[in-house]
This record gives C-alpha cells, structure tokens and sequence, in this order.
C-alpha cells in the first residue's frame, strides 16, 4: 500500500482539463484503443460514470488520473451497508492501486442525486453513502490520496428572481441544511465540491437568452454585480456557487467542474460551429488562470463529453446523444486546441477502427403502393434506434419524406449489426453499396465487434442502462 500511495504522489498533475468517458452505446469502441487516443491526445484526467472493468484495466500502466463513480441506484445500498461500501471499494479501487497499476483521484458517490427531476429520490442516501464509501478509502489506506466526492448538478444553488446575480447567490432553502452538512464532510476530507455547469443548458430552454452570453468571446454586454462584470454565463453560474458556499461558511473551498460542454446536434443551437466555439472559448478560459470575476486561478473542469452515446435517454432533448468531442467511432468532430493556445496541435482520432461492410438500408424508390404504412416504419425503426439528426434543427432535418425513411430503416439496420431481415419493412426498404449521406448529413456504418461476446456484451450494457432508467422512473413516481 504504500508503495501504491508513492507511487500515485509521484505522478504529474498535468493539465487541469478532463473529460467525461460515457458508454451508453450498442456498438462501444475497444477501450484500449480509447486510452491509447486519450494519451496521445495528452488528456491527463478522466471522469467515468462507472467503474467498468474493460476500462479500468485499459487504464492500468497510464498516469490518467481517474474519477470513478457509483450509480445513484446503489446510494440506497451503501448508505445502510458500511460493509457494502468496503466490499466496492475493495473491488474497484483497492485492487487497482499497486505500482504500475490506476491513477484513481476520485470516487463519484452518484450523479446528480438533488436533481430536482428526482423529487428527493436520493436526498436523504447520499451523505450516509459518502460518508460509508470515504471510511472505507480510509479503511483501505488510501484516504489520503482518493477522495470522495458528489458530483451536484448547478440546480442545487441559485440567485433569488428579484436579485438575479452571482452574490445573492445561496443553495436551495429545501435542501440548504442537508447541503451544507455534505460540504461540511467533504471539506473535513480534504475532498472538492463537484458541480456540473452547463450554459447550453440556459439557451436552450430560454428562447430569450442572449445567445453570446452563453460564450466565452466576450461579445456580450456584461452583467454587472457590484463592482465585478461577467461577460459570461459559466462564470456568472460558478461565481454563484462561490457565494453559495462563502455564506456557508467555506470561502476557500476547492470546487470542481465535473461536466461542462455543448453537443453537436439534436437542436437548432447544438452544432459543430457552436460547440468549437464553446469548448475552445472554455478551454483558453480556464486554462488562463484568470478565473472567475469572484475567484481567481486555474479552473478545474471535465468537458462533457469524450464520444457521442447513441443510447442515452432523450428525455432531457435528442441533443443528449451527441455531447460528445468525438463521434461514435473516435473520429473528432471538429479541431480542438486542449491545451487553450491555439498553437495547431488538434485532436488525434482513435486509431484502428474496424467498420461493418459499407452498405446501407435505404427506402426502395420503386414502391408507391404501399406508403400508407411509411409512418409506423419510420416511428418502429426510430424507437429502436437513434433518429435524433432527424429532429428540427438537427442535422438531417433537411432531407424529404423519403430521406426520413431512407435514414430511420438505415440506423435500424446498422444498429441491429446489418442482418439482411432488418432491411425489409414490409418490403419498403432495400440494401445499397451507394453511401446515400449528404454534406450535410451522415448515414453512419456502426462500429464491427471483434467478437459476438462483444455484441452480446453491448447490447447487455444498454439493456441494464434501460432497466436503470425505469428504475429510477419508478422511484419517482
């Protein structure tokens, strides 16, 4: 153990910039292949959303420094089972930390769990958790180098509507005590506060948002708070958790942002032009030093995403499928500078990438009599598949009656690995080697798997990935 604990003192901090590594996806690219593109891309942090053993393990030998993290739906267990949290930390963190082995920094105790979407489900679970997981990082040796943390969502704090700014700033009155005893935990650990920040957020759900006040290019007439101007919404929403916290008692608390980005599509505001300009305004930002108005320095952030997730939920909007910096077979979607100065040193792709045959399920162009049943086709193949670059605003939005078809039975027949019955349709739809994309728009060919236990393996992750969302469906209602 303290070889391990040396060991990990020993490694580089490296840059103050990381990403969220998300799986939900029928067709996963090899995790090594992913650590292979994130050392060359010298991305030095990672923050996951489980502790997935295929990941974990491509990650031993790397000096990565890891955030692993534990589904809301086990908060339940581990707050009332001391030994349930020794049992997972021995499995996912103790057994990884030897010479040579994980950089594990952080333990993600949930996601989000005071979402008020969740109307309490989590409130009362997750200090018990917290506390049970970090004794038991403690237990193991490893309490001083592996924290325990909550990543919260930024709806855990606000400014009252009467005074809209950052210094008026104070978390949720239902919810204050109980946020101020986590933090009062965390602090004692030496642990951050992790809060999830998200501008697009605002313009999305706001039409009367200014739109560059969602960016870092400083073209937005600034908000003024006293004698401090923020040009900025993700400076003006992380100086109100700096408030938030001041008031609480903790000025000098360390914080850091666990998911900030700007997807790519599903919107009429998520598009690689946008998401450029976000993630490279935020980069040279917080990379700067100069920090927020209220708190100066280098901010500590994890871009969200690393790769899109075509079998994430789209309650929240179709443009939660496309987060991510790259598109589903590693590929990046635009250049990106990581390390903020603009010096032409871009994204390197994931390299060895195998593909299914280039063929695609398109809508028989000499069928005319049976078009009556288009629609349920389409909505059946959308259902099982992704269709969100069909969506306003999306990227296939402009294609005609015809291309919907061609582009649902497409996705339908790549997700279900090419087999020629999924490209029938009641006979409306045939196969073609003639790649039917436009510039506009991709009919994307999935990723092959090496092996059918791979296949089986993926389809396995999105099915559990279903059964969790109902699950917490359920706990909702």
């Amino acid at each position: 153990m303290i070889l391990c604990l040396a060991s990990m003192a020993a490694l580089s901090q490296g840059s103050s910039v990381g990403v969220n590594w998300g799986t939900m996806a029928s067709h996963q690219l090899p995790p090594d292949k992913v650590v292979n593109m994130l050392v060359e891309n010298g991305i030095g942090k990672l923050k996951l959303f489980e502790a997935d053993e295929r990941i974990m393990e491509a990650l031993i030998g790397t000096s990565i420094e890891v955030m692993v993290a534990i589904p809301n739906l086990m908060l339940k267990q581990f707050s009332h089972d001391p030994r349930a949290a020794i049992s997972w930390v021995d499995a996912n963190v103790t057994s990884y930390c030897y010479p040579g082995g994980v950089n594990i920094k952080y333990v993600a105790v949930g996601n989000e769990p005071f979402l008020q979407a969740y109307n309490g489900s989590f409130i009362h679970l997750t200090l018990p958790a917290l506390k049970n997981i970090q004794q038991a990082l403690i237990d193991a040796g490893l309490g001083s180098k592996v924290k325990a943390t909550v990543p919260f969502n930024a709806d855990i704090y606000n400014s009252p509507a009467s005074n809209p700014v950052p210094s008026a700033g104070d978390f949720r009155p239902e919810i204050r005590e109980l946020s101020i005893q986590i933090i009062q935990y965390l602090y004692s650990n030496d642990a951050p506060f992790t809060v999830n920040i998200y501008p697009f957020l605002s313009l999305y759900s706001n039409d009367n948002f200014p739109i560059n006040f969602a960016f870092f290019d400083g073209t937005s007439k600034p908000v003024r708070d006293g004698d401090l101007l923020y040009t900025n919404v993700f400076d003006a929403n992380l100086d109100t958790l700096v408030w938030a916290l001041d008031k609480a008692g903790y000025p000098d608390m360390k914080i850091v942002v666990g998911e900030v980005g700007w997807p790519t599509d599903g919107d009429k505001h998520a598009n690689i032009q946008n998401a450029q300009r976000f993630n490279q305004g935020l980069l040279r930002h917080v990379l700067s030093g100069v920090g927020t108005p209220a708190r100066k320095g280098t901010i500590d952030v994890y871009i969200f995403s690393l790769i899109d997730e075509i079998a994430k939920s789209v309650a929240p909007g179709s443009f939660e499928r496309h987060w991510g910096i790259f598109d589903y077979d590693g590929k990046p979607k635009y250049e990106l500078d990581l390390a903020g100065l603009q010096q032409g040193k871009f994204l390197v792709p994931v390299e060895g990438v195998n593909y299914m045959t280039r063929r695609w399920c398109v809508l028989n162009p000499h069928v005319d009599d049976e078009l009556d049943e288009l629609p349920k086709s389409i909505d059946y193949a959308c259902t099982l598949s992704d269709c969100t670059a069909l969506g306003y605003g999306s990227s296939c939005n402009h294609l005609s009656m015809q291309g919907n078809a061609s582009y649902a039975f497409n996705m339908y027949y790549q997700v279900n690995n090419q087999k020629s019955w999924d490209c029938d349709f009641s006979g409306l739809a045939m196969i073609t080697d003639d790649d039917p994309s436009d510039e506009k728009c991709l009919f994307p060919i999935m990723i092959a798997f090496g092996s059918s236990t791979l296949l089986l393996r993926g389809f396995l992750i999105v099915l559990l990935r279903v059964i969790e969302g109902l699950m917490v469906f359920l706990l909702i209602l």
